[in-house]
């Protein structure tokens, strides 16, 4: 597993993990990190979390990864095909405003995705996607359409229900990502928030079956 810190790459063996996560008893993962904002801002407010980003692009988390604290760790890999390094370490997964292929795994119900993303969380561990509307429009949803297929997917999936809500201008100003900042002073300041639950135990998972073929599922609002 590669691990960036400014302009150095190293590669992280598992006694090199091992001594990173030792000690922590909430390791957060944000999934297609981008700048790597969201998880220094986690790792500084939370000095007793160990918060893991990762990202495809090494250029964009060069300047965040210099100056992140100690219990903050950036890792490049696809979102795709996440580390198996980091199997079973998270006690909270987040993937803030995908795009592109990570928001299409997200809609399509990829199976791949599934799998590899329920290997990274622990028993009880937490998810939550914030979705904004440009990216759904992108891929032929609109907003809340977009966000109530996903909350089916994840049911399908496995993950126990959560909840939906809309987020205004500001409500996304309390999120601490370069997008969410971006979204609050724009022209079409709204996204969705969706969160759930990985269950301690979870009946098993059949990857052809999509959210067509397992009847209708979705996070009301709240």
């Amino acid at each position: 597993m590669e691990g960036i810190c400014g302009k150095r790459a190293s590669i992280i063996d598992a006694a090199t993990l091992a001594a990173q996560i030792a000690g922590y008893r909430e390791i957060l993962i944000d999934i297609g990190t981008g700048d790597g904002r969201y998880v220094r801002h986690v790792a500084r407010e939370n000095p007793a979390w160990l918060a893991i980003g990762i990202d495809a692009c090494r250029e964009n988390l060069r300047g965040i990864s210099r100056d992140a604290p100690r219990n903050a760790l950036f890792v490049i890999a696809n979102a795709l095909t996440l580390p198996g390094e980091l199997r079973g370490l998270a006690t909270r997964i987040t993937i803030n405003f995908p795009w592109g292929s990570l928001l299409a795994a997200l809609l399509d119900g990829d199976p791949a995705f599934r799998d590899g993303l329920v290997a990274l969380a622990r028993p009880g561990a937490t998810l939550e996607i914030l979705l904004n509307r440009g990216a759904l429009a992108e891929a032929g949803y609109p907003l809340e359409a977009g966000a109530m297929r996903i909350a089916q997917v994840l049911r399908v999936w496995g993950f126990d229900g959560g909840r939906a809500a809309m987020l205004d201008a500001d409500a996304l100003r309390l999120y601490p990502t370069t997008w969410a900042r971006r979204l609050a002073y724009g022209r079409d300041p709204c996204g969705w928030s969706l969160s759930a639950t990985w269950p301690p135990r979870c009946a098993p998972y059949v990857g052809s079956v999509y959210p067509e073929q397992a009847g209708r599922a979705s996070i009301a609002p709240q």
